[in-house]
């Protein structure tokens, strides 16, 4: 079986001419950047089609300076079935760590049913023609979560994965397929390595296929193929993905116990929505095939192409919310597409933000049985997170570490055993069994919680405020700002915020008095390995506790997105309306900022 070449020009990553003849899929270009990075010989692949690529625009800076310059993938990408709704994913091992030529590699990769096959094998084509790549490993039926990633990957010993993902950050067409590389860790890479595959990406000329390739992807078991490479044979194995996250997760709770509580004679209800993304497998499996639930207990757990006509974000779950509102369910939970978030509800919809899940999780970890084996080494937040993990840490003595934004931070964090739990405002909760957010785990944990605790989760909320106060916390995000306004509004309250005269400045606001404690723009210093990374979000810290953040995250040809924190800290009068309560930060925002934010017209309010 031959690979044929084609040369062409090349094409880079961060592209947003509206003229665009792409007839390569976008991420094949980020691949071959990546074995590249990696220091792999030269990799070629090619498409049936004739790949013409513009050069366009270059990266935008969402500040105006280049230490978190930025870039985005703005390609256009052939009319597959899963460019607006699918999560192909792929990781790949070495095979042989005694050879003394270069290493050869597996590769694996899975992609959801309901009519991908072509996309599999399309995938498939490009890979075997790498040069290095001797084995590809592909999920039964193509199906496989973000955690579940993370997960093959530390089990295989991978040197990485690429992930083509729906995410709840724009990325790719309709900003609905984005992309994401996990290192040998199982973590997301740092952006040393992703700003080099982006830099790469802009040289490659030659690509390259193997398109009389047809793997059955329905059974498990591996084949082998005879190809003009240097590998022979060339294997695929099919593989059970779900068995082996499933299995990790059975070391880490007590499913006995779990069971009990969902199928035992005083068990609770529960409601839970998978948003027609990849975790609906996982969830069946887990929940009603080995802890006892009842089929009409998991809702939307087909994977579809476009999950339902619904975005894939769990704060869509309107179908859960409607449930869970009728007071029939006692525990309710949503995810997103590739089953790396979690959004968790209570009897009669009572909502429990991400900043306090984690929270009361860190509170009551030792629920869970895998952290009375390992102890709890410390615990983690993004800066933008609220601080009610910080108190369960003071509480406990337990160290806490605040992050910038994205996982990676807490990965390096857990390899240098550091950190047990961690979070972010975003809907993600996960602990050091694999380097990714984890929406299933966080379930199995407040389950696990109120296994031990036979209280609602309202009840456990409640207490968790009375003994340690409450965060009342909230976002704003501002989408399509302009750039360069952006970037505007952003020095402005910098120069402001960190001008020695802001400090131990007091605010009148209603019957209040604010008295600013600190005020910088946030600098994290990675204690593990030294790395510095600036520019992280301007923070207003006041003597109470409370928090004003702003940050800019994500950017594109259409503008960069603002978003405001809102991070108000009460020690007694906890049970307010989180609104409500934080009406009065909001006006302390406007009476520090508002003129400088009006002169810029960005229209807020």
């Amino acid at each position: 079986m031959q690979c044929s070449h084609v040369t062409g020009r090349g094409f880079p990553l961060n592209n947003s001419s509206p003229n665009l003849r792409l007839r390569l899929n976008f991420y094949k270009g980020w691949t071959l950047a990546l074995y590249r990075c990696l220091q792999w010989p030269q990799l070629l692949i090619q498409t049936r089609d004739q790949a013409q690529v513009d050069s366009g625009r270059g990266s935008k800076c969402f500040r105006r300076d280049p230490t978190i310059c930025t870039t985005s993938s703005k390609v256009s990408s052939p009319p597959l079935t899963c460019a607006t709704g699918r999560d192909p994913q792929w990781c790949w091992e070495e095979m042989d760590a005694t050879s003394t030529g270069p290493p050869s590699r597996s590769l694996c990769k899975w992609q959801q049913p309901m009519g991908s096959v072509l996309f599999v094998e399309n995938c498939l084509y490009t890979c075997v023609a790498f040069v290095q790549v001797g084995r590809v490993i592909i999920g039964h039926y193509g199906i496989l979560s973000t955690p579940a990633l993370s997960c093959v990957i530390r089990k295989y010993k991978a040197i990485g994965g690429i992930i083509l993902t729906a995410s709840h950050n724009p990325g790719g067409p309709e900003g609905y397929f984005g992309m994401k590389f996990n290192v040998a860790n199982g973590g997301p890479a740092k952006e040393a390595i992703t700003n080099k595959i982006f830099q790469i990406s802009r040289t490659i000329e030659e690509f390259a296929i193997c398109p009389g390739l047809r793997v059955d992807l329905m059974t498990v078991g591996k084949q082998s193929f005879d190809l003009e490479n240097k590998f022979k044979p060339f294997k695929v194995e099919i593989v059970d993905s779900v068995e082996s996250y499933a299995n990790l997760l059975r070391n880490i709770f007590d499913f006995a116990s779990l069971k009990e509580l969902l199928f035992g004679d005083n068990h609770i209800k529960i409601r839970v929505d998978c948003m027609h993304g990849v975790a609906g497998p996982y969830v069946k499996r887990i929940l009603c095939e080995e802890l006892g639930c009842p089929a009409n207990s998991v809702i939307n757990c087909i994977p579809l192409e476009d999950f339902g006509g619904q975005p894939p974000n769990p704060t869509y779950a309107a179908d859960l919310a409607e449930d869970m509102r009728s007071g029939q369910w006692d525990f309710g939970a949503a995810f997103d597409g590739d089953g790396d978030r979690n959004m968790i509800l209570g009897k009669s919809g009572f909502f429990v933000s991400p900043s306090d899940s984690v929270a009361v999780i860190a509170d009551n970890i030792f629920c869970i049985p895998y952290f009375q084996q390992t102890g709890v080494r410390g615990f983690a937040r993004s800066m933008p997170t609220s601080a009610a993990l910080d108190r369960v840490a003071k509480a406990t003595k337990i160290e806490l570490y605040e992050t910038p934004t994205g996982w990676k931070f807490f990965g390096n964090l857990m390899d240098a055993g550091c950190l047990s739990l961690c979070g972010e405002e975003s809907f993600g909760t996960g602990g050091d069994h694999i380097r990714e957010k984890d929406g299933l785990w966080a379930v199995l944990a407040w389950l696990s919680i109120l296994a031990a605790r036979r209280q609602s989760v309202e009840d456990i909320l409640k207490d968790h405020w009375l003994k340690y106060g409450r965060n009342y916390y909230t976002r704003y995000d501002y989408e399509n700002v302009d750039i360069d306004t952006a970037c505007e509004m952003m020095e402005d309250l910098e120069m402001l915020i960190t001008d020695k005269s802001f400090v131990r400045q007091r605010f009148a606001v209603e019957d209040k008095i604010f008295q600013v404690e600190k005020a910088d723009n946030f600098e994290y210093t990675d204690p593990v390995d030294s790395t510095i990374s600036r520019n992280q979000g301007l923070r207003i810290i006041f003597s109470d506790g409370s928090r004003i953040i702003y940050r800019l995250s994500g950017t594109s040809s259409e503008g960069a997105t603002v978003r405001i924190y809102i991070d108000s800290y009460e020690r007694h009068n906890v049970f307010q309306d989180t609104q409500v309560k934080c009406c009065t930060d909001i006006q302390l925002r406007n009476k520090i900022f508002k003129k400088r934010l009006n002169s810029i017209n960005l229209g807020f309010n």
